[in-house]
């Protein structure tokens, strides 16, 4: 909104007092202010209301240790506040003519639509079974069909031609090494990554603090890469022609060995609406928590995870940045896999945290563990950036 302004008063005077708006590094610092300013001031007035709507009923999980019996009456749905900034700071200081902000945002609402019908349908039947799981998929699939054939396709000529980048990016590999293209079958593979992610922050969203610490990391993360793989910034390469040696300007993706991510600056602010309205909800979140994120949450952030993965050109390396969602949903995969087959489970609790936890971990030293095992996975990564 704030650079729509700027774009509609640039020709006249009052633009050049607008002029700082015009630069994505400003508008993505000042969206993660914006953002946790927003969580920090609305956060109370939030969980005051939720906790009233919310008194008397019981927000813990049946297939959980019995430790978190002690945390009975802690209002859930908190997603809805992490929702809220994240698309303040977003309308406000994105470019809002960037096709890849508004599919970034419909998915993380979307997918927040489904977890809010996931924590009324628990609240409201008093139980903590909630959505069924097949009726979960469908509408993340509904959702994201919608994302690819309604925004991210052309359909001028009849039949939809692909506005995504359909070639995938390896990490740690230059993509004039390797860039594979997969054609259509790149719509199925997005959406296990979609899907898979967002099921996955899902899965890990059971101790306070433990998910959405991972998620502002891996926020962080996508920032980085979809700044450097969408700016337009040149930088000095010596170029050697018959021996002689000159500078040249090389654009920074081309350098890096990545693919060129169009509206990637753009989609930078979003990450870092991510980040401010993760740090605002932690506040409040951090052991002992007075606020759940319920599903609304923990399904919209996966969403907006997934998709940043996808529209970033890094669906591969996601598995790395997300290293703690997907050891979690692994650990189920696997208890439920090992129970099947043999009657005998690899795990004492899955997802894993709970193993941890029945093992004796205090809850606290499992989350900061986890908390640094995603910032290692992170940094790995980041390194691929120049490691190629």
């Amino acid at each position: 909104m704030l650079y729509l302004l700027y774009e509609w008063l640039k020709d006249g005077d009052a633009g050049k007092w607008l002029n700082f708006a015009k630069y994505p590094t400003f508008r993505i610092v000042a969206a993660g202010i914006a953002s946790l300013g927003f969580g920090m001031l609305l956060g109370p007035t939030v969980i005051k209301r939720l906790r009233i709507w919310q008194h008397g009923q019981d927000n813990v999980r049946e297939d959980v240790p019995e430790t978190h019996q002690k945390k009975k009456g802690t209002p859930t749905m908190g997603g809805a506040l992490i929702l809220l900034c994240i698309f303040l700071g977003t309308i406000i200081f994105a470019d809002l003519s960037s096709r890849a902000v508004w599919v970034a945002l419909m998915m993380t609402m979307g997918y927040g639509f489904i977890g809010f019908l996931d924590d009324w349908l628990k609240l409201s039947k008093r139980n903590s079974k909630g959505l069924a799981g097949r009726y979960k998929l469908i509408l993340q699939t509904a959702f994201y069909l919608v994302a690819v054939f309604g925004l991210m396709c052309d359909w001028s000529g009849g039949f939809p031609r692909l506005l995504l980048d359909t070639r995938l990016t390896i990490p740690f590999i230059p993509t004039h090494w390797a860039n594979p293209d997969l054609g259509w079958a790149y719509v199925f593979f997005a959406w296990v990554v979609v899907v898979g992610t967002s099921n996955a922050v899902n899965l890990t969203d059971g101790l306070d603090g433990l998910a959405i610490a991972p998620t502002i990391v891996a926020a962080i993360t996508f920032a980085v890469l979809c700044y450097v793989a969408g700016t337009t910034v040149a930088i000095a390469d010596i170029v050697h022609t018959n021996g002689v040696p000159r500078l040249v300007g090389v654009p920074l993706h081309e350098y890096l060995g990545i693919a060129k991510v169009q509206g990637g600056a753009e989609l930078a602010v979003f990450c870092a609406s991510i980040v401010g309205a993760g740090i605002s909800f932690l506040w409040f979140n951090a052991y002992p928590a007075t606020i759940f994120m319920g599903d609304i949450g923990a399904l919209a952030l996966g969403g907006g995870l997934g998709t940043l993965a996808v529209l970033s050109k890094s669906e591969l390396a996601s598995g790395i940045i997300h290293g703690v969602f997907l050891a979690e949903i692994l650990s189920v995969m696997i208890q439920v896999t090992s129970f099947k087959t043999t009657g005998k489970r690899v795990f004492k609790m899955a997802p894993v945290h709970h193993h941890f936890e029945l093992k004796g971990m205090d809850e606290p030293k499992i989350i900061v563990r986890f908390w640094i095992a995603s910032i290692l996975c992170s940094g790995v990564a980041l390194l691929s950036l120049k490691l190629r």
